[in-house]
């Protein structure tokens, strides 16, 4: 729409006009655009769905961690009840050597020397009464842990200690202590199980944990007993002081301003907890490097894309500066040479707009020559409008015969040129148009003009071509040929032979005046029949020159002559 089509259209016109002023950017703009719209969803669903793999990976390994904490709780406490039973059946036996402590001591110390047990018997004075990590009868002080032991003592079943240091083992241990009744009813006693804590390392091994994190087993006051992190020491707090007061399960913490991520199971039997952490920066480390890289990748081929859709837009308005300028030619009705392109399409436009050059300088000459033929063709009527006249005149006895006459044949002229308009879509029989075009030159006595032939249907092209051939014969023939004098015949005979159309313009008994030099000149009437048949039709024409007048002979293919009607439905 014109910029004065949408000043008419209204509010709606200068709305489109102010939004197009708006959008007013370079093709390198547009191109960007393009590529960021089908780069950026692209990239944004990337994010979504590395969010929901790294959300999902942290779930499994969230899971993996709990049932490995689990685990780890399950095989404490299966050490541990295993002592329990081991204490058990100790007490059992102990009962037969109730009144031979060493023969107890012997037995015992044979039943646990393939374990990490060592047994005692403390009495509520919190006196060792013997010892297996010893030779029975070797003196021996108080018992390290003497909190534990009035514990067990008042709660009259199983107890087990926290870490501590033991004097006798030189190491940090833990008991398990079980009060036992003498044969005497009394429960004065404490057979405990101790094991160096230590030995409890194989139950937070590294090899079950995932990457970046460690295991530690606490005890109920948060001690270390053992873990896999070597620079934890047993015995010692947990550098985390808070994770005694952590719930059991997955949660945070931070220490001396470094994030933990932690998961914590608790033990019923024990009341020890086993701890995994790992820092917040290494678990997230491989998904924030993934964002990194994603980005990163994101941010390279989106500078690939733009510099890509740059250069593209520089040679497309390259290319379009080069059509500009042959625009221009083209305006100028200057000849266009087709141009190769690096766009396809651009080329293509560029070889369209050098057909359009060279259609118009076409188109220019075929006006030049129709102007000229206009002005022929005015000339000529003038001259068939000037005989007509002078036959009527000299024809006619009254001037009501005269006008008469002469309105006939000006009638006569005309319907030649309805026949063409009338007869174009279902064509126009080729013995009709000669009639019509011969009939305004036709003299009084009609057998001056014979015609012969068979049916021929031509298109409405064809027609305007051949029948204005005909005019421009008959033109010549009144002019210098058979229809100059009261005598002359004009014989016209057309047949269609091996797919040639051929038209045969006989005149007899002309006037011909005798020619001045080697070869008449031809005039302008010959070279319109020439060009004009040739040109459009093919036509070949061979002008004869007889004594009594001149012969054509007109040889068009037959494809010619109907080509455009037989296309039409």
């Amino acid at each position: 729409m014109s910029d004065a089509q949408e000043k008419k259209s209204g509010p709606g016109g200068s709305w489109r006009t102010r939004l197009r002023s708006r959008l007013r950017r370079p093709l390198s703009f547009y191109l960007t655009m393009l590529l960021l719209i089908a780069i950026v969803p692209s990239f944004v669903f990337s994010l979504i769905i590395l969010k929901r793999s790294t959300d999902e990976q942290e779930r499994v390994v969230t899971a993996l961690l709990k049932a490995s904490t689990g685990s780890v709780t399950r095989l404490v406490e299966r050490e541990v009840d295993g002592m329990l039973t081991t204490l058990k059946v100790l007490v059992a036996a102990g009962a037969d050597d109730g009144n031979n402590p060493e023969r107890f001591y012997g037995r015992a110390r044979s039943s646990l020397a393939d374990t990490d047990s060592n047994l005692l018997v403390i009495d509520r004075g919190h006196n060792q009464l013997f010892n297996t990590r010893v030779p029975y009868g070797s003196p021996l002080g108080k018992a390290s842990d003497p909190a534990s032991i009035d514990h067990a003592f008042r709660n009259g079943g199983p107890f087990i200690s926290n870490v501590f240091f033991g004097k006798t083992a030189q190491k940090w241990v833990f008991n398990v202590y079980l009060p036992i009744t003498t044969p005497l009813g009394n429960s004065d006693y404490l057979l405990a199980l101790t094991r160096n804590a230590e030995s409890m390392g194989k139950t937070v091994n590294r090899d079950v944990l995932s990457p970046g994190w460690n295991a530690a087993l606490l005890d109920g006051a948060g001690h270390v007993i053992a873990s896999s992190d070597p620079d934890l020491a047993v015995g010692k707090p947990f550098f985390m002081e808070i994770v005694p007061a952590l719930r059991v399960g997955v949660g945070d913490a931070v220490h001396d301003g470094v994030e933990y991520r932690t998961v914590t199971e608790f033990s019923v039997l024990t009341g020890w907890k086993i701890v995994a952490w790992a820092k917040s920066a290494d678990v997230d480390a491989p998904a924030l490097w993934s964002y990194l890289w994603l980005s990163l990748g994101g941010l390279l081929f989106g500078g690939i894309a733009v510099a890509g859709s740059t250069a593209i837009a520089s040679l497309l308005t390259q290319g379009v500066k080069v059509l500009a300028r042959d625009a221009h030619l083209l305006g100028a009705g200057r000849p266009i040479a087709p141009r190769k392109h690096m766009i396809v399409e651009i080329e293509t436009v560029s070889a369209a707009l050098a057909d359009a050059a060279q259609a118009r300088r076409k188109a220019e000459n075929e006006i030049r020559f129709l102007m000229r033929e206009v002005a022929h063709r005015s000339k000529n009527q003038l001259t068939v409008i000037q005989s007509m006249l002078n036959q009527s005149l000299n024809a006619a006895e009254s001037r009501v015969d005269f006008a008469e006459t002469f309105r006939k044949r000006i009638a006569g002229l005309a319907r030649s040129t309805d026949l063409m308009i009338a007869n174009a879509a279902q064509g126009v029989d080729f013995q009709e148009l000669a009639q019509n075009q011969l009939q305004p030159f036709t003299p009084d006595d009609p057998q001056r003009v014979h015609l012969s032939g068979p049916p021929v249907r031509l298109d409405a092209q064809v027609s305007q071509t051949l029948g204005m051939a005909l005019h421009e014969l008959a033109t010549n023939a009144t002019k210098y040929g058979a229809l100059a004098n009261s005598s002359g015949v004009i014989d016209l005979q057309w047949s269609v032979l091996e797919g040639t159309f051929l038209f045969v313009w006989r005149e007899k008994g002309a006037d011909i005046a005798p020619a001045e030099g080697a070869s008449p000149r031809k005039g302008f009437g010959t070279m319109v029949l020439e060009r004009m048949l040739g040109m459009a039709l093919d036509a070949k024409l061979e002008r004869i020159m007889h004594e009594d007048g001149i012969e054509w002979r007109v040889r068009i293919p037959e494809e010619k002559l109907s080509a455009n009607l037989a296309a039409q439905p």
